[in-house]
């Protein structure tokens, strides 16, 4: 029998929605006129039976995708769409095919009966920690569409602030990238002729030159060893991560560079504000709210820095004091402002200030990187041409010099 998602009001009053199986919509009424429902509104399920959904669990789900399911499950929600009805809507527009899946598992949990956030914790490759316990918290407080709307405001500056970082990026990418290709080109198609004609001559070649005739001779007759170290690389850097040793070196390399650093501070002090902001205002005490956020930071000293505090926020500190040691990471204007909201009773407002403080500051340098980056990218590669050029140069001279 078909199913239906249906809404139904008591005698008493009382307003229900759910799922039933029914023969028609005849069938459906008189069931629920058995248990003392009258039948407002009925929507046919569509068969699942002739849709093949593959679930690739490699594939993760977008933040875009995301922010329009968040977006418009609130605007749905406010609407007063019944949940079950508002996720299998949204789970037949959502592109993501292990995305659609989701949905409507997390539906057919609902309708069983179990809630929203404690279906969220089935997944949560996809909705993070913080997206679990503001969805939690909206249940509880009957404010769902408000934490929704906190997430959504949440997740769409996450995404500005990527954008920015990764589009700042680019640049610098495509030019490496470009010189990488130029310089591997030059070695197999070049190089390999102006050795030839050196050995013919019997040159006595200079060390810098016998280098680069060495690195080209292996790049043309061992190349597979070349293809080798690249997937090897390739694997390090996609496992490093996961090793706690090298991802502590890591994270603290990056902190410590000249232009990346200032950069991944600014975006680490921005997710902070911005995540502790969203959390407080919808009711997570702070301890709780401190120890979310730290999931969602990528860099290992971040995490341990919002562990740390939380703990001497339980004992009874203030946020402030609790991240006083960690100015090396955290400005000291952060600690201040905050410090200025606990004494005012104003910490979340402090906090989304600050978040936007901080990812217009990110935003500001963005726009520079390129400027900056730039000079630094043309000494390279000057310095690249160069010493391919002396090299292959240099024995021409002598070889001229000989002749006269």
């Amino acid at each position: 029998m078909p199913k239906y998602f249906y809404t139904a009001k008591s005698l008493k009053g009382e307003v229900k929605s759910g799922v039933l199986e029914a023969k028609d919509i005849r069938h459906l009424s008189q069931i629920l006129h058995n248990r003392d429902f009258v039948l407002i509104k009925a929507d046919r399920e569509e068969s699942k039976d002739k849709k093949i959904v593959i679930s690739l669990p490699f594939f993760g789900v977008s933040l875009t995708d995301k922010m329009f399911f968040t977006r418009n499950l609130q605007v749905m929600i406010s609407a007063g769409l019944p949940l079950p009805r508002a996720l299998g809507i949204l789970s037949d527009l959502v592109k993501s095919k292990k995305f659609k899946k989701t949905l409507s598992d997390i539906r057919d949990k609902i309708v069983k009966g179990e809630s929203f956030s404690d279906s969220l914790t089935k997944y949560p490759g996809i909705f993070s920690n913080l997206y679990q316990n503001m969805v939690k918290v909206g249940e509880e407080t009957g404010g769902l569409e408000n934490s929704l709307k906190v997430l959504s405001v949440q997740m769409e500056r996450e995404h500005d602030l990527k954008s920015k970082v990764q589009g700042a990026m680019i640049y610098p990418a495509i030019v490496i990238a470009a010189m990488l290709g130029i310089g591997i080109l030059m070695l197999i198609v070049v190089v390999p002729q102006l050795a030839a004609t050196f050995k013919e001559l019997e040159i006595e070649l200079p060390l810098t030159t016998r280098l680069v005739i060495a690195l080209a001779t292996f790049l043309t007759q061992r190349w597979y060893f070349s293809v080798i170290f690249i997937i090897f690389l390739i694997f390090a850097f996609w496992r490093a991560p996961k090793i706690p040793t090298a991802k502590k070196i890591f994270d603290k390399l990056t902190l410590k560079l000249p232009i990346i650093g200032p950069i991944i501070k600014n975006t680490n002090s921005a997710y902070t504000t911005r995540a502790l902001s969203s959390l407080v205002s919808t009711g997570v005490p702070l301890p709780r709210s401190l120890e979310i956020t730290a999931q969602t930071l990528g860099n290992i000293y971040y995490q341990k820095a919002l562990n740390e505090a939380a703990t001497r926020v339980r004992r009874g500190e203030k946020l402030s004091d609790a991240l006083k040691p960690y100015q090396n990471i955290y400005p000291a204007t952060l600690v201040q402002m905050v410090s200025v909201g606990e004494e005012s009773g104003e910490t979340s407002g402090i906090l989304t200030r600050m978040a936007d403080f901080y990812e217009e500051e990110v935003s500001n340098t963005t726009k520079n990187l390129a400027s900056v980056v730039e000079p630094i990218l043309m000494l390279i590669i000057g310095a690249a041409v160069g010493f391919f050029a002396v090299s292959m140069i240099q024995p021409m001279y002598s070889m001229l010099g000989a002749i006269k």
